[in-house]
């Protein structure tokens, strides 16, 4: 563990300084928050419309859970689950991240930060407004889509902006993405609590977008090397190319050597795969520490169900995702207090966890939820300080030249790790659901 390290390679002077870092903190915050907020709203409405486009029924069941105790009647499964497992869900959720994430880095340095944050807001308007006014599946299901591209593009995009700024806006980042599970359940719930339908509530979220504006637009304040409405390689003339290839024809190899390393052109496409194949030390152990927290969350989750217990099976579920994204929010706001440096023992003790309750749901020897809700709730725990210590660390172990490719980069472990436990899920859900 470290003590709180707050260098970055844009400060300001003293007497702003703390004004501005706030500032910057916050900005982060609130896009961390947007970002991942309306995806988790969107997705929770979805599914209701979803559910009464299918059933043609009026009733619509909680938010963001599935109906484990209705209109499964013909189950004669002991584990009381559903036919389809929730991980058919978050395959079609986590796929257009994924494939963002993986093609993104190599080409979206061409775009400015500017047009990239308009263009994710635009995309999760569209998401809204695709889902409160579809009339059929497919049109639920587009904006599923787009809400996936909105946050699988803005989570790469802002991850590689905090290299412009101090490295204490890690923290504010990580902490407004936990906060956003907690905050997007809360608030759907809530609104639809008391009276409104899915898609006014819907309507309503749409200031989720403009609020990620304000955030980048008003609130930060960015430094002088941000490429907000430029591209990067424009910062590099031809006459410079030029220049600079005269000096180095002119120079011995000692000096070319220092030349090279002055170099702050965009990298090239031999040395991203460089950068890439240093990043699997991080990348790996993000990825596995997802996979094993996916798979308890998708394909374990349901069928850890206590027919005795005072709550219902629907009730025990929410309480499990519920506790789930607390722990998340918890870890990821603990950056600004701890750093953890070993990041492959935090994705073991998470494999540790999907082993324990793999083997709970086969023997069935767990004796009450109240011990599973610590486990989902520690599980949350290691999630979340995967995610903001692996990030943290990429920035500060990378190479400057490097940091803002790799910070993207390295985005996709996680939703590599979600993708393969959704796959994983399936064979798993089918066999207990078939005993």
């Amino acid at each position: 563990m470290e003590q709180t390290d707050t260098s970055g390679p844009d400060q300001h002077s003293d007497s702003d300084g703390r004004s501005s870092r706030w500032r910057n903190w916050s900005g982060f915050w609130l896009l961390g928050l947007c970002n991942n907020f309306a995806y988790v709203v969107m997705l929770s409405a979805a599914h209701d419309i979803l559910k009464k486009q299918e059933s043609g029924n009026t009733t619509l069941t909680a938010p963001g859970t599935l109906s484990v105790d209705g209109g499964n009647s013909s189950n004669s499964s002991r584990y009381d689950c559903n036919p389809v497992s929730t991980a058919a869900v978050l395959l079609a959720d986590i796929l257009p991240t994924l494939f963002i994430k993986l093609m993104a880095p190599f080409f979206i340095h061409k775009m400015p930060y500017g047009y990239r944050v308009i263009f994710c807001a635009i995309m999760a308007a569209t998401s809204f407004l695709l889902v409160s006014l579809s009339s059929a599946v497919w049109m639920s299901i587009l904006g599923v889509i787009f809400a996936s591209c909105s946050s699988g593009l803005g989570e790469l995009s802002f991850l590689s902006l905090t290299v412009f700024y101090s490295r204490d806006v890690l923290a504010g980042w990580g902490s407004g993405t936990g906060g956003a599970g907690v905050a997007g359940a809360v608030l759907y719930a809530l609104l639809t609590q008391v009276g409104l339908t899915p898609r006014v509530t819907l309507q309503i979220m749409l200031v989720v977008p403009v609020a990620m504006l304000a955030s980048y637009f008003l609130l930060l304040d960015p430094p002088p090397s941000l490429p907000q409405w430029r591209n990067r390689e424009a910062e590099f003339s031809p006459v410079d190319s030029e220049e600079r290839q005269r000096l180095m024809d002119e120079t011995d190899e000692a000096e070319k050597s220092t030349l090279e390393e002055r170099h702050t052109g965009p990298l090239t496409f031999t040395e991203k795969l460089h950068t890439i194949k240093g990043l699997l030390k991080f990348v790996f152990p993000l990825g596995l520490v997802y996979f094993a927290e996916y798979f308890i969350n998708q394909g374990l989750m349901e069928l850890l169900y206590f027919p005795n217990f005072f709550l219902s099976h629907a009730q025990q579920y929410r309480w499990y995702q519920t506790l789930y994204q607390v722990g998340v929010l918890v870890s990821r706001s603990s950056l600004c207090c701890f750093k953890i440096r070993k990041l492959l023992a935090l994705s073991l003790l998470q494999v540790v966890n999907a082993v324990l309750l793999l083997l709970a749901v086969k023997y069935q020897f767990l004796p009450s939820a109240w011990l599973v809700f610590i486990i989902i709730f520690y599980e949350g725990l290691l999630g979340g300080a995967a995610y903001v210590n692996t990030f943290y660390f990429i920035s500060k172990e990378t190479e400057d030249r490097q940091r803002e490719f790799a910070m993207a980069a390295a985005s996709v472990g996680d939703s590599l790790g979600i993708a393969l436990a959704g796959l994983a899920a399936f064979p798993v859900h089918r066999y207990f659901c078939s005993l």
